[in-house]
């Protein structure tokens, strides 16, 4: 199928590449909108001769009208035949060269024929018999105009001869009336001429649109197919790169652990003290080196996890103030280290929520741990927790480091993405830690925000939604105290067990 379309798309851009008057290109299409024209008036033509047959009469003998009659259904018949086998054959196997020299025979033989109708009663000098004839022209000249003006050749032969044979006869009659005639038979001949040219001029244009076009959709589906696969197999990668590094996590670890551990001995002499100093500062890189390193493979594990799906919550009620004290306390040392004053703005009476405490954790350290790293001596950096606006609960933290530029945020948003202002004026980091959050904020289904400008600082705001704010939850009845229950048969005190040891979304409460 696809091969198929590629080469319509190469061939259409071929005929359209192609110049020369009367495009040849299309000689095909054209004639076989002349074929079809005959073919749907089959019935008008010959009722048409018909008519004229009849008509002629009045001023003819019978012998006469009937013989034109008999030759014009016959010449038609041939043609019509033409354009039937024309039809049946695949476009392959037709040389449109040679089809059009038949078909251009054919309606010369069809022309002749109708011209003889200027023949029929030559001795008749009735005038209502030469206005009718010129009538008659007019109409065949409509008629061949709309059906022949795709194929001008085929249109030319078979109207020039009766026209021809009807300016003859009105001239012969040797009257200014009927020379005007004359002069008005050639003047419409022409006129019709013009309109068949402006015709065929619109078909070809119409031809090369639809040529246009087909080539287009044809090379939008071809590039769509190449984006498809393309896609595919980038997803397959990543997804492969993920479910690799998340089952490496105890390859990874466990000599690193080891590591970890003896130079930990190492350096705190815990088996007796080294007698070269230099042993001791070595062991000491080691393990700050080794330490490092851990950081950065839980950071990947992490990520790899959640890009593979395999990043499952262990949700249960938590304190977001509780969560953002505790990171507080494991960073103060640090921010003391480099002069920095961390504010806390937390609003206890926040109600608990229905999340992963560990991932919640890991959000309000990474970015408390950035604020600190990106923040010159001597700067400040506020945490608050406050209720949403929406009804959820958000962690924002503020710093007044160097900022971000705005054209940056995508690029540090993604895996190993660094900021280049932040990379110059701050500690190097590994680029995950944004991303980590920004997924596990997610996985919570709450929303991530960075706004950043440059030389004013930064504020990252993670909003756990509404739906898991347990403001709901009725409150637990008191051990001693009759148990109220419910028309299903359970106490209001083991609502949680019911739901699988779930506690439920302010959207299940009743």
């Amino acid at each position: 199928m696809r091969p198929h379309r590629g080469f319509e798309v190469r061939e259409a851009r071929r005929r359209l590449a192609l110049d020369g008057e009367g495009k040849p290109q299309f000689e095909y299409e054209m004639t076989l909108m002349f074929v079809r024209n005959e073919l749907s008036a089959v019935a008008t033509i010959q009722l048409l001769a018909v008519i004229f047959s009849l008509a002629s009469m009045f001023w003819a003998t019978k012998t006469e009208a009937i013989l034109w009659l008999v030759l014009v259904i016959g010449a038609k018949v041939a043609l019509l035949e033409l354009c039937r086998r024309f039809v049946a054959l695949p476009r392959s196997e037709i040389n449109i060269k040679v089809w059009r020299r038949r078909l251009i025979l054919a309606e010369t033989v069809n022309g002749v024929v109708w011209a003889g109708f200027a023949l029929v009663g030559m001795g008749a000098t009735d005038s209502a018999s030469h206005v009718f004839l010129f009538a008659s022209l007019i109409v065949v000249l409509a008629i061949r105009m709309t059906f022949a003006s795709t194929a001008l050749p085929i249109l030319y032969v078979g109207t020039i001869p009766m026209t021809m044979a009807v300016v003859v006869r009105l001239l012969m009659l040797g009257h200014p009336f009927y020379w005007a005639m004359a002069s008005m038979a050639l003047g419409v001949h022409v006129y019709f001429i013009f309109l068949a040219k402006g015709l065929n001029s619109t078909a070809l244009a119409m031809l090369e649109y639809r040529a246009e076009k087909d080539a287009l959709i044809a090379e939008l589906e071809q590039e769509k197919a190449t984006s498809d696969e393309a896609r595919r197999r980038a997803e397959g990668a990543n997804i492969a790169k993920s479910r690799f590094l998340a089952t490496m996590s105890h390859e990874l670890r466990t000599p690193l652990n080891a590591i970890l551990g003896f130079s930990e001995v190492m350096k705190a002499e815990l088996l007796g003290p080294l007698k070269n100093a230099t042993y001791k500062e070595y062991a000491a890189n080691v393990h700050y080196s080794g330490s490092h390193l851990l950081h950065l493979i839980n950071e990947i594990l992490d990520i790899s996890r959640i890009e593979a799906g395999k990043y499952d919550l262990n949700e249960e009620s938590i304190r977001l103030v509780d969560v953002a004290e505790d990171c507080h306390r494991l960073l103060k040392l640090r921010a003391e280290s480099k002069n920095l004053t961390i504010e806390l703005d937390l609003d206890h009476t926040l109600p608990m929520v229905w999340a992963d405490e560990r991932a919640m954790r890991q959000v309000c350290l990474n970015l408390l741990s950035n604020a600190l790293k990106f923040t010159p001596k001597g700067g400040r950096i506020t945490v608050s927790v406050y209720r949403d606006p929406s009804g959820g609960q958000t962690i924002s933290i503020r710093d007044t480091g160097p900022g971000i530029p705005r054209e940056e945020i995508p690029r540090i948003m993604q895996a190993f993405g660094q900021g280049s202002l932040a990379h110059e004026n701050a500690e190097g980091g590994t680029g995950l830690g944004l991303p980590i959050v920004k997924s596990l904020v997610e996985l919570h289904e709450g929303v991530f925000e960075l706004r950043s400008e440059v030389r004013k600082g930064t504020e990252v705001l993670v909003t756990i939604p509404r739906q898991r704010v347990m403001e709901a939850l009725p409150p637990l009845q008191p051990l001693g105290q009759e148990r109220h229950r419910s028309n299903t048969g359970y106490g209001e005190w083991d609502r949680p067990a019911r739901l699988g040891g779930r506690a439920p979304h302010a959207s299940m409460m009743g």
